[in-house]
C-alpha cells in the first residue's frame, strides 16, 4: 500500500509512519513542520519506502495514494490557542483538501479527530452517540469546533461522493517524542519534575483524564483503517480514569523528585474525560495494553534525554 500520513513528523504521526513501514507499506509523510519535527522521522529517511513532503494541507496538492491517515493539526492547547485561525483553517480547509485526494484516487481515509469534540461532557464516560457540550466562541473552540467540522466534512464526503472514510476520536495519548513545551499534562508534569520545579495542579486536581500509550493508539488507528467496514466514529483511548492530582503523584514517584503547586483552573477546562471504547472492542477487537506505570517510565526516560534531570 502507498500510504499518506499528514502531520507525519508529529508525535503520533511519526510513530504511525514507523509502524506502517514495519509492516511493508510505502509511506509519504506530509508535514509543514508547524508543530512537528524533522528529528522525529530522521531515523526513517534511509528507508527507500519513506518520503517526506514539506507541504501545508491548507494548500491543495495532487498525490497518488491508496490510503490516507489525516493527522495534520496543532493538537496541544498552547499551540492551537496561540494560532487559533491557523488551527481552524487546518481542520476545515486542510481536511477538505485531503478528502479531495481520496475522492480523486479512491483512497481510504482515516480522520484523526479528538475527544475535545465532546467539550466539557455532561455524559460520562463519553460514547460516540453523545453530541457534546462545546462553547463555540471560547479559547478552545478553534480546535474543538474545527475538529467537529472536520468530522462533518468526512461524513459528507462519504455520503455525497462515496469516499471510504473513518473517524477516530483520539483521547489523551502519551509516549516518547512528546515535545517538552507542548503544554500537555503528562509532558508538563514530567518536565517540571525533571527540572526540579513544582508540578502545576490546576484547580484542586480532581478533574480527570485517561491516558493511552502511543503504541496502543497506533495499533487502534491501523485496525480502524484495515477494518472492512466501519459505520460511525470510534473512540480510541484508555478507559482507566485518573485525577490530575493522582497523575502528578505518579510522576513524582517515577522521577523521584517534585513538589505540587496549585493554580486557578483554566477557562472551559473539562471536569471529566474518559472514553467508552465498546465500539473499538467490538468492531476492531482493540483495547489498550500498556499500563500507565509502564508508559510513564518510557516517557520519563525519553524526556530526560531532552531536558536532563537527576536520576
Amino acid at each position: 500500500m502507498r500510504v499518506l500520513v499528514t502531520g507525519g513528523s508529529g508525535f503520533i504521526g511519526s510513530h504511525l509512519c514507523e509502524a506502517l513501514l514495519a509492516r511493508g507499506d510505502e509511506v509519504l509523510c506530509l508535514d509543514n513542520f508547524f508543530t512537528g519535527a524533522r528529528k522525529n522521522v530522521a531515523h526513517l529517511q534511509t528507508n527507500p519506502a519513506f518520503e517526506v513532503i514539506r507541504h501545508d494541507v491548507v494548500e491543495p496538492i495532487l498525490l497518488e495514494v491508496d490510503r490516507v491517515f489525516h493527522l495534520a493539526c496543532p493538537a496541544s492547547p498552547i499551540h492551537y490557542q496561540l494560532h487559533p485561525v491557523k488551527t481552524v483553517q487546518t481542520s476545515v480547509v486542510g481536511t477538505n483538501n485531503v478528502l479531495d485526494i481520496c475522492r480523486r484516487t479512491d483512497a481510504r481515509f482515516v480522520l484523526a479527530s479528538t475527544s475535545e469534540i465532546y467539550g466539557d461532557p455532561q455524559v460520562h464516560p463519553q460514547h460516540e452517540d453523545y453530541w457534546g457540550n462545546v462553547c463555540t466562541t471560547g479559547p478552545r473552540a478553534c480546535y474543538d469546533e474545527g475538529k467537529r467540522v472536520a468530522e462533518t466534512l468526512t461524513a459528507d464526503f462519504a455520503r455525497q461522493f462515496g469516499v471510504d472514510a473513518r473517524i477516530a476520536r483520539i483521547f489523551n495519548t502519551y509516549g516518547p517524542r512528546m515535545r517538552p513545551d507542548d503544554g500537555r499534562v503528562v509532558s508538563n508534569f514530567i518536565v517540571q519534575a525533571l527540572r526540579g520545579e513544582s508540578l502545576t495542579i490546576y484547580g484542586d486536581g480532581s478533574q480527570t483524564r485517561s491516558f493511552c500509550y502511543v503504541s496502543d493508539l497506533v495499533d487502534g488507528l491501523l485496525r480502524l483503517m484495515d477494518a472492512p467496514a466501519v459505520n460511525g466514529p470510534v473512540n480510541l483511548g484508555n478507559p482507566e480514569e485518573i485525577t490530575m492530582l493522582a497523575l502528578a503523584r505518579r510522576v513524582v514517584d517515577v522521577v523521584g523528585a517534585g513538589e505540587l503547586v496549585y493554580r486557578p483552573l483554566p477557562e472551559h477546562d473539562p471536569a471529566r474525560r474518559c472514553p467508552d471504547i465498546t465500539r473499538a472492542r467490538n468492531w476492531l477487537s482493540w483495547q489498550p495494553r500498556v499500563s500507565l506505570d509502564e508508559g510513564l517510565v518510557h516517557v520519563v526516560d525519553d524526556l530526560r534525554a531532552v531536558v536532563g534531570g537527576a536520576r
